[in-house]
């Protein structure tokens, strides 16, 4: 394909050699779900499986990236391939922002349907001293008449997430402020304001491991505390695990620039990076508010 495209072109549309990139990391996920699977189940070997499948997925995902950036680089990628790169990542953050909706879903019928429910009087005969009480802290009282939920103390607003919500609203103003740098071609600035952004990034997730250490051994908050640990914990966590996947997008688009990537035309990846870093950035906003504050 090459061969027929000018110096100094892209070609008008990039074919990519027959890849064993698919195939590689499919493996490495399988070999994650089954020793994840093996592990707990007893089956002490699962997690060397688990361990396995994690390399091997994260060496082909190195690999594959690493092959995406050189054609970039080499010229090979044009205005098609730019195209179906960002409605690529719009569709991918379309899913991300569903698989949210279904987990605020979740806490919003829990909290609405689910325990006045459980309170009504078709439910008496069953748990007669049921109190549809949100959120649910004390043992035998609300969601737990048998006493299989130890109390604990819920999680508020001060001073940890509040913290945490500045940090990310500032990462969103520092990353804004790198990509009109890049726009203007001030590589310098950009890389510095990159690196106040994953350094951002880092303290989030720095005080939302203590956070969860402060839950779990002196708010006895656990995710067998009732639906509210259960929610409390499937939010905030997947919320941090996009974070950390997203402060690697940007410590990665960092190095790039700093290796003399991307253009002040040209440079997707970046702006790939930044529209999922702001995804985030709104997601934890709708979470500070509904699981902190409500």
């Amino acid at each position: 394909m090459s061969a027929l495209t000018p110096p100094g072109h892209a070609p008008y549309y990039f074919i990519p050699e027959p890849s064993r990139f698919p195939v590689m990391a499919a493996t490495g996920l399988f070999f994650v779900i089954f020793g994840a699977g093996q592990w707990i189940n007893g089956a002490g070997w699962g997690a060397y499986s688990l361990m396995f499948g994690l390399l091997l997925w994260a060496f082909t995902l190195q690999q594959w990236f690493r092959q995406a950036i050189s054609e970039s680089e080499g010229g090979l990628y044009g205005d098609r391939v730019d195209t179906s790169f960002r409605w690529s990542m719009s569709w991918f953050i379309f899913s991300e922002v569903m698989f949210f909706g279904a987990f605020f879903g979740a806490l919003y019928w829990s909290r609405l349907h689910t325990v006045p429910a459980l309170a009504s009087l078709e439910n008496a005969v069953l748990w007669p001293d049921f109190k549809a009480v949100w959120p649910s802290v004390q043992a035998g009282f609300t969601a737990s008449p048998a006493n299989t939920v130890d109390p604990f103390t819920t999680m508020g607003p001060w001073p940890i997430p509040t913290i945490n919500t500045t940090l990310l609203l500032s990462s969103g103003v520092t990353l804004t402020i790198a990509h009109h740098a890049l726009i203007a071609n001030q590589r310098t600035r950009a890389i510095v304001f990159m690196w106040i952004t994953v350094l951002l990034g880092i303290l989030f997730l720095g005080l939302q491991g203590y956070e969860y250490t402060h839950a779990y051994h002196e708010l006895n908050l656990k995710l067998s505390s009732g639906i509210y640990g259960s929610t409390f914990y499937m939010l905030t966590g997947f919320h941090g695990f996009h974070v950390f996947v997203g402060m690697l997008m940007l410590l990665f688009i960092t190095i790039r620039i700093m290796k003399g990537h991307f253009t002040p035309q040209r440079h997707f990846g970046f702006e790939g990076a930044a529209w999922y870093w702001h995804f985030v950035d709104v997601v934890w906003l709708g979470l500070y508010v509904v699981v902190y504050w409500i």
